[in-house]
């Protein structure tokens, strides 16, 4: 595809973030931004042009229920396709899926047959795969004809070795897909490929990259391949998040349910909603508010997210068979300094020694330049990723 636009699409419970890229010949240039947050209350629609430079926010106001904040936003978001839009044509839409299962290992064009798969996949991801499938069926009557590109959270890990993917379960469970998929894959696939630019002396290297977003995970990394993560069957698993509880003992959750007479349902609402750091510190799930917090129940919870790092760390340092580099990315990887600077010291066992200077200030580089294990802060553009993936299929269509 040498000529027209591609749209991104990031839909989630909360939020709306949309990206137009222009085609050129190279890769997919940004022109715009736009999203969309608060769905969950007061409404507020962000517009960035990259262009001139220009920046607007408009509150959108506070809807009457989910699927009117939805509505709205979606409206919101066409309007200004629309206007972005004229005099370029929308050569594609690519979206972010979370869930691709066992058949999903490469963007896709989607047909009826891929969504109706795909919306089958929605328990293994209950708080994104419905708001991830959304906009490609109201896309498909705003603009037929223009091709719609899924691209899977879960992709980037299929390159992991079989062992890595296993559970310790019958094995007819396993041949039917109840395995690791791993996600934030678009994520992980933007820092693989930021390496090659900003940190080329480790980017075909053993790299343990940390995903700190409100979701939480954290990727072994070999020479740019996933080897080992941190989420499993769904993006409940491994570190502790902002209202998801992490890996836990399968027992305690049967303990629940069977001992205690805790419905399935409402199990499932608290550990994807009332747990983890929300659910440690009884406060909030945002690290901001805990950090800021003298209640010593929001210390215990920053502590247990930095003790679970640190073990973490331990676990896919094992998977590699040592590390040479770690990069810290996603909302508080690349904005909260007191947590890197936590973080970084949790690991000088490894080599790490914090350039206190360099994170305050954001790096790149966080660590000095004697430190044995260098730790960076690097932005990921999962967008990016979206854009040049549907660029690359829609060009193999044409052809």
């Amino acid at each position: 595809m040498a000529d027209g636009l591609i749209v991104t699409m990031n839909a989630g419970s909360s939020s709306l973030r949309c990206g137009v890229f222009r085609l050129g010949g190279g890769a997919p240039q940004v022109i715009r931004r736009l999203s969309i947050r608060g769905l969950t209350g007061d409404m507020v629609a962000s517009e960035r042009d990259l262009v001139t430079g220009a920046h607007d926010e408009i509150a959108l106001g506070t809807p009457d229920s989910p699927e009117a904040a939805h509505r709205r936003a979606f409206e919101h978001m066409v309007e200004r396709l629309n206007d972005v839009a004229q005099g370029g044509r929308i050569a594609g839409f690519a979206h972010r899926v979370v869930h691709g299962g066992a058949e999903f290992a490469a963007p896709v064009e989607v047909t009826d047959a891929v969504l109706e798969r795909l919306a089958e996949l929605a328990p293994l991801a209950p708080s994104h795969q419905i708001h991830n499938l959304r906009p490609i069926r109201k896309l498909r009557d705003h603009y037929p004809g223009v091709p719609q590109i899924a691209c899977f959270d879960t992709a980037f890990h299929r390159t992991q070795p079989r062992l890595a993917q296993l559970y310790g379960l019958p094995r007819d469970l396993t041949e039917d897909g109840i395995l690791r998929y791993g996600f934030h894959g678009l994520s992980y696939e933007s820092i693989a490929g930021s390496l090659r630019q900003s940190c080329p002396e480790i980017a075909d290297k053993r790299v343990i990259v940390a995903h700190l977003g409100n979701g939480v995970s954290m990727c072994a990394l070999n020479a740019g391949r996933s080897i080992a993560t941190t989420m499993g069957l769904t993006a409940l698993d491994g570190m502790p998040m902002g209202q998801r509880s992490g890996a836990l003992d399968p027992g305690a959750v049967l303990h629940l349910i069977i001992d205690r007479g805790h419905s399935p349902e409402a199990v499932r609402d608290m550990l994807y909603t009332r747990s983890g750091m929300l659910g440690v510190s009884d406060i909030s799930g945002e690290m901001n508010d805990l950090l800021a917090s003298d209640r010593p129940e929001a210390q215990e919870a920053v502590d247990f997210f930095v003790y679970r790092f640190g073990r973490t760390f331990g676990s896919l340092m094992g998977a590699l068979g040592g590390v040479d580099g770690v990069v810290l990315t996603a909302g508080m990887g690349e904005h909260i300094a007191a947590l890197r600077a936590r973080l970084i010291n949790e690991i000088r066992w490894a080599g790490a020694e914090l350039d206190v200077a360099a994170n305050d200030t954001h790096g790149p580089r966080l660590t000095t330049e004697q430190s044995r294990l260098p730790v960076w802060m690097l932005r990921t553009d999962e967008e990016q990723v979206l854009a040049q993936s549907a660029s690359a299929l829609l060009g193999r269509i044409a052809t």
